[in-house]
């Protein structure tokens, strides 16, 4: 589970030291959000109460195996939830974003902000 890196650093001031940062990130981070398709299904899901397996296709640009092998990780971490059903004779997929995986968004989307941060902070 990834934390939140804005943290009071050793010298008493807040925010994060770029080198704190970077000894961190590669240890903190989500790593079932942070690869880029799955960042891209959890994302799409998050902005939209549910979509199809070929919303997904579209809209993340991509083959039918990238989106099963990866909604199938983020099924399997509890991030995303697969309902199937029938839509007249045509099979339907849809996907929904639970509550853990909206939580472990938040989490990464904060946890890259403070990295941002510290990043600029730094100059």
């Amino acid at each position: 589970m990834a934390k939140n890196l804005a943290l009071q650093n050793d010298h008493g001031s807040h925010g994060l030291t770029v080198a704190r940062a970077a000894e961190s990130v590669s240890n903190d981070l989500d790593k079932v959000i942070h690869e880029r398709m799955r960042l891209g299904i959890i994302s799409a899901l998050a902005a939209n109460a549910r979509l199809s397996f070929t919303d997904l296709k579209r809209l993340l640009d991509t083959s039918d195996g990238n989106v099963s092998v990866h909604a199938r990780k983020l099924e399997d971490a509890g991030y995303i939830t697969c309902e199937k059903s029938f839509k007249g004779r045509m099979p339907l997929t849809e996907y929904v974003i639970t509550n853990e995986g909206r939580d472990a968004l938040t989490r990464y989307l904060d946890h890259m902000e403070a990295l941002i941060r510290a990043m600029r902070d730094h100059k």
